[in-house]
């Protein structure tokens, strides 16, 4: 024991003359970077937001079964809206975490101390500019999902804010816009954005500039029931350029490699669960095929998409649908054998280098369409290009061709007959498969598509039995409006908590307080844009 206390005082003695820069070095892990360059943060942030986003959970478990893309295959609990608090939970603090290394972006390349260092990866103002656009993109999605949620404070913990409040989402959507318009005017497109870590645009400053003009679209667009400024915004945005072609598009593409599959494999082949399916709505829409349950209509009833094998794999030669919303005893063996299963023909959704869209340019054909009054050229530009999307994707992925220019030119023209406010929002819930969080916040602006189940309709028939759609939790009769805030946030930021809640409906934590842009009403399920 002496032996020790000698050596520690030795240590002690030694410790206490050596100079400020020997004990800098000391406290210095040789395995862990002192600072992070914002290139490697950029990498982080953009790869680290589509896992998160795109995968079996926050999209699998939620977002997709919401738009009624997938069911659940054995447990079909969330088909009926019951969220696991635990994956609410973790989600909500994932992204911020994200978020903060975007803003941290945007602090490095300001503070005077590490600018000129940063502006090795890039220009400063594109760098930041850059951050900004794709903070706007994920803190959309955000409060598209529960609401009201800190921002303006959020990211102010280094200045001992402890606990952000809650921005009100009709002051919000303004603020994003108006930081899409600071974004997009810092953005030299004479200078690389990033010289490397970019994973979207490989540091492309013109296209980054599309991509911010083009998200200003997309907000603007969730206001079109609310504030007839949105067409103002939209003028703007596309004055200041827009994406003019797929590939312009904002895709993060994954590889075949490990680490870097996408979430959506990993969540069937490396976690080993065999648990969604294509939904039953969403197939029958693909088909042709009419509701005969609950006489629903068709926009192109008998016309069969050629998206369809595309999106899905077929069983025994045939694309049945999975039926949405059974309770988990009603889920036989025989029911699901007769969908598809994603295990045993793998479709190009699951595959490992399946490509993410952020944005694309047919998203914004169906704007531009809705913009000039539901247009018809920019609607079938918006349909055309999606099936040269899907095709290119497919083409690439799966190693073959699965439709030519004939069958999209065909097909373009059948959908076509007639446009209106139903068939832009369908075609653009077509298009948007897999991109279950914008076509749910979609429904919830438009009213559109008919096809998807609502609580108390049918769901499917077994031996004359007919299974309606009940949901665990309450919906007022529809589908989800908001995600309920984490319980977490309830102990770790109580005042913002407590008076976000307050300004819900019933002043309760619920699943069916609207967005302040969705006006949807029993009587009114379809609002004009104003």
């Amino acid at each position: 024991m002496k032996t020790i206390i000698k050596g520690l005082l030795f240590a002690t003695l030694v410790f206490t003359v050596s100079s400020c820069k020997d004990l800098e070095e000391l406290n210095i892990d040789p395995n862990q970077p002192a600072t992070v360059s914002t290139a490697t943060l950029m990498t982080g942030a953009e790869k680290s937001m589509l896992d998160y986003i795109y995968d079996n959970w926050f999209s699998g478990r939620q977002a997709l079964l919401y738009s009624q893309y997938w069911a659940q295959r054995t447990y079909t609990e969330e088909d009926r809206y019951q969220v696991r608090e635990s994956v609410n939970n973790n989600y909500f603090n994932y992204l911020y975490r994200v978020a903060g290394n975007l803003d941290n972006i945007e602090k490095l390349n300001t503070d005077p101390a590490t600018k000129t260092a940063m502006a090795t990866y890039g220009d400063n103002n594109n760098q930041i500019a850059a951050a900004k656009i794709l903070k706007v993109w994920l803190m959309q999605i955000m409060a598209d999902t529960w609401g009201s949620i800190p921002y303006n404070e959020a990211f102010k913990l280094e200045e001992g804010v402890l606990y952000p409040k809650y921005d009100d989402l009709n002051t919000l959507y303004y603020q994003f816009i108006a930081e899409l318009d600071e974004a997009t005017a810092m953005i030299n497109e004479d200078a690389a954005v990033f010289t490397e870590g970019d994973l979207i645009y490989d540091g492309d400053a013109t296209a980054w500039k599309k991509f911010g003009n083009s998200l200003k679209c997309k907000i603007a667009l969730r206001l079109s029931k609310v504030d007839p400024k949105w067409k103002t915004y939209i003028a703007e945005a596309v004055s200041a350029g827009v994406f003019t072609s797929n590939s312009d598009n904002a895709v993060f593409s994954y590889s075949t490699s490990a680490p870097n599959q996408c979430y959506f494999y990993k969540g069937f082949f490396e976690d080993g669960r065999n648990d969604f399916s294509v939904a039953k709505p969403f197939v029958d829409l693909l088909k042709g095929q009419a509701d005969t349950l609950n006489v629903k209509t068709h926009p192109w009833k008998g016309v069969v998409d050629p998206r369809l094998p595309i999106y899905t794999s077929a069983r025994g030669g045939k694309y049945i649908g999975l039926p949405y919303g059974l309770m988990s005893s009603q889920m036989t063996s025989a029911i699901r054998n007769a969908a598809p299963s994603f295990y045993a023909d793998e479709p190009l959704v699951v595959q490992p280098n399946f490509a993410i869209s952020l944005l694309s340019y047919s998203e914004i054909c169906f704007i531009l369409s809705e913009y000039k009054g539901f247009s018809v050229p920019e609607y079938k530009e918006g349909v055309k290009s999606s099936l040269q999307y899907w095709n290119t994707l497919y083409t690439k992925v799966m190693g073959e061709t699965a439709i030519n220019d004939s069958i999209i030119n065909d097909y373009t023209q059948k959908v076509s007959k007639v446009v209106n406010a139903e068939t832009v929002a369908t075609q653009k819930y077509i298009h948007l498969y897999m991109n279950g969080t914008e076509a749910w916040s979609e429904y919830r602006r438009t009213g559109y598509p008919t096809t998807l189940l609502k609580p108390g309709e049918h769901s499917y028939v077994v031996g004359g039995t007919v299974l309606d759609f009940t949901t665990l939790s309450e919906t007022k009769g529809d589908i989800p409006a908001r995600v309920k805030y984490p319980t977490n946030e309830s102990t770790l930021n109580p005042t913002g908590f407590k008076d976000a809640v307050a300004k819900l409906t019933d002043g309760s934590n619920n699943y069916y307080s609207k967005m302040f842009w969705d006006v949807r009403t029993p009587s009114d399920p379809h609002p004009v844009n104003k």
